[in-house]
């Protein structure tokens, strides 16, 4: 007889206490960042409307809190794999806190301007790109390496999860009392966090044998971890160069959400929520299918696949006029998509040392740095075009990479 396998989605959760206070402090930072994204491209929607210009400034002021990552997130690295990570995510969010509820008070008084929004979006940006990483790689810190798998992807269910909940809340928010309380609740959900981590230790630390001080050996971790990614296991560069699909060739897509439901649809910003809530739960149902069973298939061959899954269903999407269609075709393709950040997640994570966990998290999303550009790019295009061309056009741009990719990346293939 054949017996189907114990769901073990929340095995990790029930068994580490470290690791419940680690996966609660991430649900709220998660709630927070799309909050955040929901309420920052309405904002900018709300500022611009009847301007020319209102596609691309609405696109890209969600792909520049992705540019810090360039400068600022490589050191962000090296400064988590020289001193505590949890107290480095503790003092950054602390900032954040601070930061949110201060710029709840400028939109309430009725003096914020589109400059005021892109410089928000920028510093929030920065501290993202030092404090995801890190708290992805403080997985591995709260929990012993044979569970490291099934933690990686119930983390993951926090961030599915909170689109459903952070944008659903946001968008009625803002349709009736306005985007003062948004950032509000973006503030105490940073506080939320904090609250989380401060009694959470971290026994699976491994700690560093050497440490060079000053400039120089900063320079020479960075060095360090570059050297490993490109040399040390090539699987892991070539599962980070593959995730420039999703992240930059594809991600503009929830950037024009707004957009794409106020002129294709012609609904307003609760309806734009739920859109944002809809590829919460696509995105929850296939994490919660990874973190109960596992990986059925290769991981390697399940990142190639949802890479080019992902941009089939960008092109799909881009037809879906009725509602209805828009909502389930926004489910698949961000199920599509937490798939890819999960596979490719628990492969970085897995194939890491600890005292290099910080450089190679913040490298492998280094790519998001290029988020600016390509919404550069897509903003311009729906602007010139449409909405539906622009998302055609990523769908496309992203099969020209991710097909290629498959064909010819014989050692990601074979990464069980």
């Amino acid at each position: 007889t054949t017996r189907l396998p114990r769901p073990r989605t929340f095995d990790a959760w029930v068994g580490y206490r470290d690791y419940r206070f680690l996966w609660t402090g991430n649900f709220c930072a998660n709630t927070a960042q799309w909050l955040q994204l929901l309420s920052l491209g309405w904002l900018i929607h709300h500022l611009t409307e009847g301007s020319s210009a209102s596609s691309l400034l609405v696109v890209t002021v969600g792909g520049i809190n992705t540019l810090p990552g360039l400068v600022v997130g490589p050191w962000g690295g090296v400064l988590g794999d020289r001193i505590d990570r949890r107290k480095l995510v503790i003092s950054i969010q602390a900032f954040m806190a601070v930061f949110a509820f201060s710029f709840a008070f400028l939109v309430r008084s009725d003096a914020v301007a589109v400059w005021h929004v892109y410089v928000y979006a920028i510093v929030s940006g920065a501290c993202l790109s030092v404090s995801q990483p890190m708290r992805q790689a403080l997985i591995a810190n709260t929990v012993p390496r044979e569970a490291m798998i099934n933690a990686y992807a119930a983390n993951v269910l926090t961030i599915p999860g909170t689109r459903m909940i952070g944008p659903f809340v946001g968008g009625i928010i803002v349709a009736t009392l306005g985007f003062f309380w948004n950032f509000t609740i973006e503030s105490m959900l940073y506080v939320g966090m904090i609250l989380a981590y401060l009694p959470m230790k971290t026994p699976y630390t491994t700690p560093r044998k050497s440490l060079t001080s000053g400039v120089g050996g900063m320079v020479s971790d960075l060095v360090e971890g570059l050297r490993f990614v490109w040399s040390g296991n090539r699987v892991l560069f070539l599962v980070i160069m593959l995730t420039l699909v999703p992240n930059v060739a594809l991600q503009p897509v929830m950037f024009l959400l707004p957009v794409f439901t106020s002129e294709v649809l012609g609904k307003g910003a609760d309806v734009g929520g739920y859109m944002m809530a809809a590829s919460g739960l696509g995105g929850l149902i296939m994490a919660v299918a990874v973190a109960s069973f596992g990986f059925v298939y290769g991981r390697g061959r399940v990142c190639l696949a949802t890479a080019i899954i992902s941009c089939s269903l960008a092109l799909a999407l881009s037809q879906a006029l009725w509602l209805p269609a828009a909502l389930v075709g926004i489910a698949v393709f961000a199920g599509s998509q937490t798939t890819f950040r999960t596979t490719s997640g628990t492969l970085i994570q897995t194939l890491t040392p600890d005292e290099l966990r910080g450089r190679v998290t913040s490298l492998q999303r280094y790519g998001h740095g290029f988020v600016v550009a390509s919404s550069l790019t897509v903003g311009w295009l729906a602007g010139a075009t449409s909405v539906t061309t622009a998302m055609l056009a990523m769908g496309v741009v992203g099969l020209a990479v991710a097909v290629p990719f498959a064909i010819l990346s014989r050692r990601l293939r074979d990464q069980s």
